[in-house]
């Protein structure tokens, strides 16, 4: 660390800067197990504000919750073949319970499929019963060997889409519909951007049919992918016989899709949007929205600006207000403490607004904000505050998003470029590449192998460049398609 004050910087050391910023910004901390975190109360709030914003637009676009066990038979994971190969490495197995040798080995779940579409065969027998839009709040284990807080732990908390139709055609909507509710959730709370599109056949999820991805880029050019909705086919149907009969009396086998985000968001909200003097929290995601630091000398200043604060917090934040008018304050009261270290310490916090109060300001009917995005310092009267706090709040959440996607195009690559200038770009700053490709898998390795950049997906056709590429970046071949490529998370 640079020293007991100060971040790393970003220019100095990306990682190191990112892993101080969420333990002094107190948002998680390492756990006794390797590999696994303890979410913090300051962490722990973001994810909530992120999960009741997410259940809502699931539960408005016709999705239930439900919940289904933590532990899966290892059978049923090997009822699907491309499924189990594909997280066979990442499996923790469960081989004794009560002091005894199961009869059949437990796996923890990597994720639910298997066990899910054993319970829709069951409830399943006629078109009538489809569609099945369940979603599920949980957390899953992946034994991942190189870990990192938020962005891959080897226990994280997700969401679990998963939904059963009649036809590919309904499923492939499903599929895309929840791509565009990530994008919509991504952009207007997390004021993140994302790229989204295809993946390639290497990139995709084990047993899907396709899979459909949201990618951001971070503040050091590299991609976090921070969503995935796959079209699972018929795969996960046929393994555990989840049929209907049709209308017209034949027997049919569903179509399945899942999709998921998790607390990973958590990992690109930071790097998207934080600083060298620590986290940066779009408005709408904050626990805290506005956290007053009351300013006095005398005893009878004191009482005077805290009767104040209180009088502003319970005005304001007041749970008789309908939510979206109810404000999320703080008055910071401790003892003993300057405001100048009261400053420091909310500014690694990343509450949006910090209100500067003091007899003075109270004297003259105002109180003195600072944004936590740009520091700028504004009076604002307090009387006026109902009005004149929202419209702050949602100015900087716009701006977040302005900047993000500003950053974001000012370090992507559209012009023809050479393999030989791809490989310096990659090696050099990073960004997004946008290239031509021959559709030859042994082309996309090669890459990865060379530079470490891969496929982040084959972009939808609003992302995509207005003169679209002839040939292949790499080879020269004819093009199939335009893909983003990038290193990544």
């Amino acid at each position: 660390m640079a020293d007991d004050k100060k971040l790393t910087t970003r220019a100095a050391d990306f990682s190191a800067w990112y892993n101080e910023l969420v333990l002094r910004a107190e948002l998680a901390d390492y756990a006794p197990v390797r590999g696994c975190m303890v979410i913090r109360p300051n962490g722990y709030g973001i994810w909530e504000r992120m999960q009741r914003q997410l259940d809502d637009m699931f539960k408005a676009s016709g999705h239930v919750n439900a919940y289904f066990p933590l532990l899966i038979p290892q059978s049923y994971l090997s009822k699907e073949a491309e499924h189990v190969e594909g997280f066979a490495p990442e499996t923790a197995v469960v081989t004794h319970g009560g002091g005894k040798l199961l009869e059949e080995p437990l796996v923890i779940r990597p994720t639910s499929e298997t066990i899910i579409y054993s319970m829709f065969a069951k409830w399943v027998q006629s078109y009538r019963d489809l569609p099945i839009l369940i979603n599920q709040w949980a957390n899953v284990v992946r034994w991942e060997m190189r870990t990192r807080l938020f962005l891959r732990t080897l226990e994280f908390l997700w969401q679990e889409g998963h939904t059963a139709h009649a036809t590919h055609d309904e499923a492939e909507t499903e599929t895309r519909r929840i791509l565009g509710i990530y994008r919509t959730f991504m952009e207007q709370y997390m004021a993140m951007p994302v790229v989204t599109g295809q993946k390639t056949e290497s990139e995709k999820f084990a047993g899907a049919l396709r899979t459909y991805a949201c990618e951001a880029m971070m503040q050091d050019n590299k991609a976090l992918q921070a969503g995935t909705s796959h079209n699972l086919g018929q795969n996960f149907a046929k393994a555990f016989e989840l049929k209907f009969q049709s209308a017209e009396g034949t027997e049919e086998i569903a179509w399945n899709t899942s999709w998921g985000v998790s607390t990973r968001m958590v990992g690109g909200l930071i790097m998207t949007h934080s600083d060298d003097k620590g986290l940066v929290c779009p408005p709408r995601l904050a626990p805290i929205e506005v956290v007053i630091v009351p300013i006095f000398r005398t005893d009878g200043d004191k009482a005077r600006v805290l009767a104040a604060a209180e009088e502003l917090k319970a005005r304001l934040g007041s749970f008789e207000r309908p939510e979206h008018l109810r404000r999320r304050i703080h008055i910071d009261a401790r003892e003993g403490m300057k405001p100048g270290a009261k400053y420091y310490e909310w500014e690694l916090r990343g509450i949006p607004l910090r209100m500067e109060l003091g007899p003075r300001d109270l004297d003259q009917g105002q109180c003195v904000i600072v944004r936590r995005d740009t520091g700028a310092k504004q009076p604002l009267p307090l009387a006026e505050l109902e009005t004149a706090l929202p419209a702050l709040l949602e100015t900087m959440q716009a701006d977040l998003l302005k900047a993000a996607l500003a950053r974001r195009e000012a370090n992507s690559i559209r012009e023809r470029i050479s393999y030989d200038r791809f490989k310096e770009v990659m090696a050099g700053p990073g960004g997004f590449v946008y290239a031509g490709w021959c559709g030859d898998p042994a082309v996309e390795a090669r890459v990865k192998e060379e530079t470490k950049a891969t496929i982040r997906c084959i972009p939808d056709p609003e992302f995509r460049s207005a003169e679209p590429p002839t040939t292949c970046m790499v080879t020269g071949r004819p093009a199939t398609c335009e893909v983003l490529w990038a290193k990544a998370y």
